[in-house]
């Protein structure tokens, strides 16, 4: 039976990501999880808990709450939780000088008053001042939303969101779902709101968000663009716990369809309409620009390529035939080490003898890939999302190259190759044995089964040396086939940390037993990589030192299938930060997370952030908006203590972006260990990937090629052989249900 208990927090003696262990002032212990603000702003605050006692016989009587409830003054809370630049002590005694409506008052109309105050200097009237002017209608909006007991958290997000929507409350009164449209709210959040404020369990509203939030759980999350109609119809039963009403769905898909939200395909599959119409725009401009002929660049093409510094294999060659035979669009697609960048170069060269360099655009997602083409090429480049920023209307390029096809998901491929104007030649360039793109569709891998338009596959590879591996270790790994992985290489190694005896072990040991012997194996695992950081490190810091950042980034990356775990990034980033970071002049500490002066980091949302470019910073500029996309990696070059801000500065898209305290574990992580799926396109100098049992759900053939194309120089595995093993011949086939497979 729930029970309540209220008090005040005196210690707090553990902390781990917002699970923490507690004494109250009147001596009751106490634990559970806490995620509204860090737990270290609740020692001394009054809490009502409500929750159950437990014994143990070593720990004694703890009650394990389930729900915190702060009881404090409200206008204390919000000033000393939510508006920038109040400290409890402060906002106390205001509160006691002026009471609630007067300091009201003052904040609204006489705010200089502050200055009275000790402690409250220009500097800090200025802070509070902008951050009451942001806040101040969240207080109308808290107080609407008191009565559903929403979490400070929640009312921060639903206020900033809504700071410019003319009367938040009525428009939330009418519908609550319109929350599901705000970063950080679901469908579950809304619904929980909804459901309190007297939404009733079928109502049409309800339903249609429902709907919404499991197509978009099945398409984005899974990647697939559209769905069978009785999958999703389950997926609303398993949402909203309902059993046979069939029949509220069909009544609410026909709404969608009618209102053209969602698109009811052949076959009973349904998609949401921008994902149908990115892949049915796709279908008709590929199959358009595949009908035009160019009328061919060159009368001679042996006479062209003798003359060429770049010698072609067979394969390559036809695709530049293809193109000089008047193909205005060509899919090239190779695995590494096939020439791609080569073959890539002679035909924008082909492309070159009728149009001038200014007209040859070439293109990547991540900045990196951007650059490397550009290197590899020696045409323009640019990263896909600065080109779209860039031109309102139509690119003005006769040419445009896409590398790195493969990362590229259904909506961001349509945005491209609609600002590409019809009578452009088009070459899209990939390798579709890496990894699917993140989000809905799989373009590059459907149109091979399709064949819209030419394509020209390389698979023939061309070795530099006979000590160099790493192209041909992928190539057979991406084939299913055991690569000779235990040969001396200059750029591929394998450390074998094993675990004697383990599958006999595996059978016998109790599974505590074993469960300590595979974390002692981990560990293990970590020590190696920490050998191999001892290793690289001066080279990185010689980079560092010498304001190289960008090859500083770049050196040497550690990356791992999983976040959680010993070997996963979480860990990985904790351990590595003390050998790349270990004694910076300043820190931020959010929970269990530190961020350090000088640190590593890689942003993880695709958000609007204040920013500049790297000389507009140094010289002192005014900010601007832009798009700052998730995957970005960059160097934390300054903290300012006094406003609470961060900047960290992105050298392959050279922009510095300011980021607010509140904002670094949302929008910021450490980058010296990074997931597979976020390394992709990127390239780093030396690659070191732990391979482990305790990461086998996540192991196949196009996670391990992909991690491993990574590298450029060096590629170190550093694990369980016999987990590489099994992985190399777990054959992985990317299987999405997408629109362009039906149409």
């Amino acid at each position: 039976m729930t029970q309540t208990l209220i008090g005040q927090i005196d210690k707090i003696l553990f902390e781990d990501d917002g699970f923490f262990i507690a004494v109250l002032k009147a001596g009751e212990k106490i634990s559970g999880t806490y995620f509204e603000t860090d737990v270290k702003t609740l020692k001394d605050s009054a809490v009502t808990l409500s929750g159950y006692w437990d014994e143990h016989k070593k720990y004694g009587k703890t009650f394990k709450f389930e729900h915190l409830k702060v009881n404090q003054n409200q206008l204390f809370f919000f000033l000393n939780k939510i508006v920038k630049g109040f400290t409890k002590k402060l906002t106390a005694e205001l509160i006691e000088k002026f009471g609630e409506d007067g300091l009201i008052d003052i904040l609204d109309n006489d705010i200089e008053r502050l200055l009275e105050f000790k402690g409250v200097k220009e500097k800090r009237l200025k802070k509070i001042q902008n951050s009451w002017k942001k806040f101040r209608s969240m207080r109308r909006l808290g107080e609407f939303l008191s009565p559903y007991k929403v979490t400070p958290t929640l009312l921060t997000t639903i206020s900033t969101a809504m700071k410019d929507v003319d009367e938040p409350c009525t428009k939330i009164k009418e519908n609550p779902y319109i929350l599901t449209s705000i970063n950080n709210i679901g469908f579950r959040r809304a619904d929980e709101l909804a459901l309190k404020m007297g939404i009733k369990v079928d109502d049409e509203k309800r339903i249609s968000s429902a709907m919404d939030y499991v197509l978009l759980e099945y398409c984005e999350q899974q990647g697939n663009s559209c769905v069978a109609k009785d999958i999703l119809f389950s997926g609303l039963n398993e949402l909203l716990g309902f059993v046979g009403r069939e029949n509220l769905y069909e009544g609410a898909l026909v709404e969608r369809v009618a209102e053209s939200s969602i698109v009811l395909m052949k076959n009973n599959r349904v998609s949401p309409s921008r994902l149908y119409d990115a892949e049915k725009f796709l279908y008709d401009d590929f199959k358009t620009r595949a009908k035009k002929d160019s009328g061919g660049f060159v009368k001679d093409l042996d006479k062209f390529l003798d003359s060429h510094e770049l010698k072609l294999g067979e394969q390559q060659r036809s695709a530049v035939e293809t193109i000089n035979n008047g193909a205005q669009i060509l899919f090239l697609v190779g695995y590494a080490g096939t020439g791609k960048s080569t073959t890539s170069k002679t035909i924008l060269d082909l492309l070159n003898t009728r149009y001038e360099e200014k007209e040859i655009m070439t293109c990547a997602l991540s900045g990196i890939a951007s650059q490397r083409i550009s290197d590899t090429t020696g045409y323009e480049s640019a990263t896909i999302q600065s080109l779209l920023m860039r031109y309102d209307d139509m690119f003005p390029f006769s040419v445009v190259l896409i590398d790195e096809a493969s990362m590229i998901n259904s909506t961001l491929f349509a945005r491209v190759v609609s600002k590409i104007k019809r009578d452009s030649i088009l070459i899209i360039v990939g390798d579709d044995a890496q990894l699917p793109p993140i989000g809905a569709g799989n373009v590059l891998s459907d149109i091979l089964t399709l064949e819209l338009a030419p394509i020209v596959k390389l698979t023939q590879i061309f070795r530099q040396n006979e000590d160099q591996a790493i192209t041909l270790i992928a190539n057979d790994i991406r084939k299913g086939i055991l690569p000779p992985y235990r040969e001396n290489y200059d750029d591929f190694e394998f450390l074998d940390v094993s675990i004697l005896n383990y599958y006999t072990l595996k059978n016998q040991l109790p599974p505590k037993e074993l469960q300590d012997l595979r974390e002692d194996n981990s560990t293990q695992i970590v020590t190696q990589i920490v050998h191999k950081v001892l290793d690289s490190i001066e080279k990185a810091r010689y980079r560092l030192k010498n304001k190289q950042i960008k090859e500083y980034l770049n050196y040497f990356q550690v990356i791992t299938p999983m976040k959680g775990g010993i070997l996963g990034t979480n860990n990985l980033n904790k351990v590595l930060q003390e050998y790349f970071n270990p004694n910076p002049s300043k820190c931020v500490k959010r929970g269990q997370l530190e961020f350090r002066l000088m640190d590593k980091v890689v942003h993880t949302k695709n958000e609007n952030m204040t920013s500049w470019s790297g000389d507009g910073f140094k010289m002192g500029e005014d900010s601007n908006n832009r798009r700052i996309f998730n995957g970005m990696s960059g160097l934390l070059f300054q903290i300012n203590e006094d406003d609470e801000q961060v900047f960290v500065f992105y050298p392959n898209e050279d922009v510095v972006v300011l980021y607010e305290y509140e904002e670094l574990k949302s929008h910021l992580m450490l980058s010296y260990a990074l997931t597979i799926h976020k390394v992709q396109g990127m390239e780093y100098d030396i690659v070191v990937m732990p391979m482990t049992f305790a990461h086998f759900i996540m192991h196949n053939t196009k996670l391990i090629y992909t991690a491993i194309t990574r590298a450029k120089h060096k590629c170190i595995l550093i694990g369980e052989s016999g987990a590489f093993e099994s992985a190399c011949k777990k054959l992985e086939i990317t299987r999405r249900d997408t629109v362009l497979l039906e149409l």
